[in-house]
């Protein structure tokens, strides 16, 4: 090893991607172990660290050009050791001057001391706090206010981060450009209107409500009215994800809705409020859109929406199969409820979408207006190359067997699928025409009908499991 040239030891350590590789290694020869100490410039550690200071502290002695962090505790247990708590976090701080990009999950020993520790590393640019219960927005604010560099923020479950002060400041900073809050229930989509001129900085907003926490009030304009409507700075964001979010007409998220100009993905998940409207003028202003994902809810599954006006329909296709030449991957779904929606999107309107836009992904879920008809659409679809079916029981075996008439088709995932048996993939057999081939829990699809059909099978079904313990219980 002592005679092998420098930059190629570097290009073979590069290529090793494994932790346990890269630690055997290392342990070849001590030219290759100081090489890969100042290579190494990420680690993920957690419950294995005992004692957790003295580890860390070891460990970024021996890398000291770590530049990302990952600390987990997922599924920690006190007989693991007692975790990583504030003074680790001032370790990182003072053992790494190149730390640019942190994540901490389920670190429930660390306070907003650790994170004022934490204000003191310049270079810190992605900051992510997963369940890290401890934390609050005093804690979050005087990070913020040390890390003149922050572009990227992910809160997942941070349950105290009640107060919104650093947002506001984030917003007047002008560096963030990836904010994500999960679950954070003290933050509401009224809080939003505090990152001010932020907006025209940030490409990617994601924002999810807890649906436990959200759906057990009463529905009503008070959470929303407290954005006015007034000018939202978001034309550079290009992807944007709201999950159990409150749209009020006219106002707040709406107003981000039809200001998007150059939105390439949108996903929206059980929100309640969207109307025609603003996914039309959402499809005039982003014609540049190439994957839309809508999870609406059943009519029955929320007691708000019965006989509310505001839901999607097929005007929404239509406009974003008119606008949105580029239109690539599409995801429709409906919530699981009792009855399946009957007023919104319907065959006709995902047709569209499909026929005028060059659609390479398509997955519906749980919609019970696409039928063998549009299969046999789908014969025509010559961009199609992966399908998803789930739940979507208007579908016969002479629905799928058009499969192999698909010109581009590579990759098919059926789920809980009941209407559909072996019979309907015996045209696929021994033709090698799929990829992948996915079946889950089609209780009338045996493990011996996928064999053959595709190069690459997965086979799972669990409900024909369940059913079968039931019988032997009851025998």
């Amino acid at each position: 090893m002592d005679n092998i040239p420098e930059h190629i030891v570097w290009e073979i350590l590069s290529r090793i991607k494994k932790t346990s590789d890269r630690n055997a290694v290392s342990l070849v020869c001590k030219r290759l172990y100081y090489l890969d100490n100042a290579e190494r410039n990420c680690i993920r550690v957690g419950c294995g660290m005992d004692p957790a200071d003295e580890a860390l502290s070891c460990l970024c002695i021996r890398f000291e050009n770590l530049s990302k962090v990952e600390i987990t505790y997922s599924g920690w247990m006190s007989k693991l050791g007692k975790q990583l708590d504030d003074k680790g976090l001032l370790i990182l701080a003072n053992h790494c001057p190149l730390l640019c990009d942190l994540s901490l999950s389920y670190c429930t020993f660390i306070t907003d001391v650790g994170l004022r520790y934490l204000a003191s590393s310049s270079k810190l640019s992605s900051l992510r706090l997963n369940f890290t219960p401890r934390i609050t927005g005093c804690g979050i604010l005087s990070l913020v206010v040390g890390c003149k560099n922050l572009s990227s923020l992910h809160l997942i479950r941070c349950l105290n981060v009640s107060s919104v002060e650093w947002l506001e400041y984030l917003g007047k900073l002008g560096t963030l450009e990836d904010l994500s809050i999960k679950n954070c229930r003290a933050i509401g989509e009224g809080d939003l209107i505090k990152l001010g001129p932020g907006w025209q900085k940030l490409t990617r907003l994601q924002f999810e409500v807890d649906a436990n926490y959200r759906y057990m009030k009463v529905y009503d304009r008070l959470s929303v009215d407290r954005w006015q409507k007034q000018y939202v700075p978001c034309g550079n964001m290009l992807e944007l994800s709201l999950v159990n979010c409150i749209i009020s007409p006219g106002r707040g998220l709406a107003c981000v809705l039809s200001k998007c100009k150059n939105l390439q993905k949108i996903h929206l998940d059980m929100c309640v409020g969207v109307r025609d409207f603003d996914i039309i003028c959402l499809s005039q202003r982003s014609s540049e859109l190439k994957s839309v994902s809508l999870r609406v809810p059943s009519d029955f599954s929320l007691p708000s929406l019965v006989n509310n006006p505001l839901r999607l329909t097929d005007e929404s296709l239509k406009a974003l199969a008119q606008n949105c030449s580029k239109l690539e991957s599409v995801r429709i779904s409906f919530s699981d409820g009792e009855f399946p929606s009957s007023s919104s999107f319907t065959l006709s309107g995902i047709l569209c979408l499909i026929q005028r836009c060059p659609v390479r992904q398509l997955a519906l879920d749980h919609v019970y207006s696409f039928n063998d008809v549009g299969m046999e659409a789908l014969c025509s679809a010559e961009y199609l190359e992966s399908l998803e079916l789930v739940k979507c029981q208007e579908i016969s075996d002479e629905g799928l067997q058009l499969v192999s008439q698909f010109p581009r088709l590579c990759i098919l995932r059926l789920s809980k699928c009941l209407g559909i048996s072996d019979d309907g993939l015996k045209p696929l057999v021994g033709s090698l025409k799929l990829d992948f081939l996915a079946i889950e829990d089609c209780p009338q699809i045996s493990e011996r009908g996928v064999q053959g059909a595709a190069k690459s099978v997965s086979f799972r079904n669990n409900l024909f499991c369940v059913q079968r313990k039931r019988m032997q219980q009851t025998a």
